[in-house]
């Protein structure tokens, strides 16, 4: 199979000359341009992204595994979207990002790519601008980071912080306090460990099928990530082999396995546009009314901040999104192929639970309607979307003054 890469690096003339000599200049030699692979690694790496500042070595782990496997990997940079800094919202910037990943992508020698990716924004603008391209393409997300230890208790990133700013003004909690709680909600490397926005992409990552199993919930500073990373960089080289793209993958079906898993898990209700949106690249018709229709009756299992109690690492050791998914039996389309080359069905055969207050058994969930529903009306004609599971009685049926 001929592959992308060598219309760069196969040709015997003034051009393969240049493209070869080039690359040589950083110590390469002869043989990675022999037509092996050329597995890029899309990196959003930034200190500007706390989530993601640890990428480095996750690349260099899945440098690892391209070179064992036989590939030649090439890292490049992408502009990295932080929701903890960036102003007023990186949700501005998605869409760019994923020009530049489709534009990396298409303008240079890639036959594979790893696309590495953690908090909010990072993950569907990586998803997507792979999907314009549709080249053999697996993600590796960052991780949560290790659970917030403050006076004896587990604190969650985002949904502590209001309450303690609220005990501040109400005379509840010291300033002294406060500026304490500060530094120890964000203990490690790693997105945020409630189930936000972040954990809930890295979580349709894996429902989607795009990482590989127990992509979702590893801690980052787990040596359990980087031993992913490894395996990641091994598979994708034998992806590139078997011309496993990403439209095989990111089917109807997976599509609506994500939905469902996002109902489990009381999943952020950011995931509606950003899988829309990954749909639209990739082709496969998704609208809002297909959350509604697929979302509800989908019980929550998953007993996480802000919805529950719990957080990333406690899902983590509780088995993870293969423990839900398992769960979920027949709402899951276990057909749908993943990029282990494996269906969803077979990647979390057997996969169990080992702590039923974390992830709920399905005839004693969390909450009974997990799945996010959408809301039509007068103030919201093409559609409005409630967590149900996070969402307090008195919000399921209000009457006030709209503002």
């Amino acid at each position: 199979m001929k592959r992308r890469s060598s219309t760069w690096f196969g040709g015997q003339d003034r051009d393969g000359f240049i493209h070869r000599s080039w690359m040589k200049n950083q110590g390469r030699p002869d043989h990675l341009f022999d037509g092996r692979p050329v597995i890029g690694i899309c990196n959003t790496w930034s200190e500007l992204t706390p989530c993601n500042t640890h990428f480095r070595a996750i690349a260099d782990h899945v440098k690892r595994g391209v070179y064992e496997a036989g590939g030649f990997p090439l890292e490049f940079p992408v502009m990295s979207l932080g929701e903890t800094l960036m102003r007023p919202t990186a949700m501005l910037f998605r869409n760019l990002v994923s020009m530049d990943v489709e534009e990396s992508i298409r303008a240079n020698p890639i036959d594979g790519v790893i696309l590495l990716a953690g908090c909010d924004k990072t993950t569907p603008a990586l998803l997507m601008g792979a999907a314009s391209c549709d080249i053999p393409s697996l993600m590796i997300s960052g991780g949560p980071m290790l659970s917030g230890k403050f006076h004896g208790q587990d604190i969650g990133s985002g949904t502590d912080v209001w309450r303690f700013s609220e005990d501040v003004r109400r005379g509840v909690m010291s300033e002294c306090d406060f500026l304490e709680a500060e530094g120890c909600m964000n203990r490690s490397a790693g997105h945020c460990m409630t189930m936000g926005t972040a954990s809930t992409m890295a979580s349709v990552v894996e429902a989607l099928g795009m990482g590989l199993p127990t992509n979702a919930a590893i801690p980052a500073v787990d040596a359990r990530r980087y031993a992913l990373a490894h395996m990641a960089g091994q598979r994708i080289v034998e992806m590139v082999h078997e011309d496993l793209r990403m439209s095989k993958v990111l089917t109807r079906a997976a599509f609506e396995n994500a939905i469902r898993v996002v109902g489990a898990i009381a999943g952020s209700t950011n995931a509606v546009i950003h899988l829309l949106a990954i749909a639209g690249r990739i082709g496969v018709d998704l609208t809002v009314d297909d959350w509604d229709k697929l979302g509800r009756g989908v019980p929550c299992l998953v007993n996480l901040m802000p919805s529950g109690k719990y957080l990333m690492e406690d899902f983590y050791y509780a088995g993870g999104l293969p423990a839900v998914i398992e769960d979920l039996g027949d709402l899951i389309n276990r057909d749908a192929l993943t990029v282990n080359g494996k269906t969803i069905g077979e990647n979390v055969a057997g996969a169990r639970c080992h702590n039923r207050e974390v992830v709920k058994p399905k005839d004693n969930p969390l909450t009974k309607e997990g799945g996010l529903a959408v809301l039509r009306g007068n103030l919201c004609p093409n559609g409005a979307v409630l967590k149900p599971s996070a969402a307090t009685p008195d919000l399921m049926k209000h009457r006030g003054r709209a503002v």
